[in-house]
């Protein structure tokens, strides 16, 4: 279990923020009284909330992540949420390619760019992730392997950031009513039921999240289970070799 975190008087930044979960991750910062919430995007928006500071941020663009870091000075929580997902038969490598692009660099980079920020913060960081991280969804092919491993860095980066104080969080997240989604034929939970389950989850701490009733139904078993407990002891053999 991680430290409580709320957002209230806290600086965030959100990516892919223009809509869906993102902009619905937005309105639920604000309505937790965030102080400022840099809303990163691909394409220029505006937004009526004067603690709203769009900028423009394509995750696959390091050298775009490094000239927005240059202009944040301070940040207590970043929501990697950025990410892509189409259909494939994992035929072609290019397929594989352009989701980890976005779904496995783009959190690796963001969150390494900003690690000063939050290591001063003593701050967290939220990857929105998916059950297809743990269990393949065939149809979806890339974009589960590109969430799983998007997974094993979050893990990576809970052993690693902690020396710094920051937290580090993963989304498990069932089916979500967002664009992305469209087109499957399944029960989906709205996006602003979504935002608010995440952020409930960094109040409780919990180092994995499970915000809807789909993803919930494996929450006992994970946090209470054995993989939970191997990622601990793994992460306990980072400081006794001293890596």
């Amino acid at each position: 279990m991680a430290e409580p975190f709320t957002v209230d008087g806290k600086t965030v930044l959100i990516t892919g923020a223009n809509r869906g979960l993102g902009e619905a991750l937005v309105a639920e910062a604000l309505r937790l009284g965030a102080d400022r919430v840099y809303a990163g995007t691909r394409q220029a928006f505006a937004h009526p909330d004067a603690r709203v500071t769009p900028v423009l941020l394509d995750v696959t663009d390091v050298s775009q992540i490094r000239s927005v870091v240059e202009t944040i000075d301070e940040v207590d929580l970043v929501i990697n949420n950025a990410g892509v997902a189409a259909g494939d038969a994992i035929t072609s490598w290019s397929d594989i390619e352009s989701h980890v692009m976005v779904n496995l660099r783009g959190p690796f980079e963001v969150s390494n760019a900003l690690r000063p920020q939050l290591a001063a913060a003593r701050g967290a960081i939220v990857n929105v992730l998916s059950l297809a991280a743990l269990a393949s969804v065939p149809m979806l092919a890339a974009y589960s392997i590109s969430k799983a491993a998007a997974f094993s860095l979050t893990q990576a980066q809970r052993a690693h950031y902690a020396r710094d104080g920051i937290q580090v969080h993963a989304v498990l997240a069932g089916p979500i009513d967002t664009d992305m989604t469209r087109d499957l034929e399944l029960p989906k939970t709205p996006a602003a039921d979504v935002a608010g389950s995440i952020f409930a989850g960094l109040q409780a701490g919990h180092d994995e999240i499970f915000p809807d009733p789909f993803a919930q139904m494996f929450a006992d078993g994970w946090h209470a289970g054995q993989l939970k407990q191997l990622e601990r002891q793994n992460a306990e053999l980072l400081q006794v070799l001293g890596g």
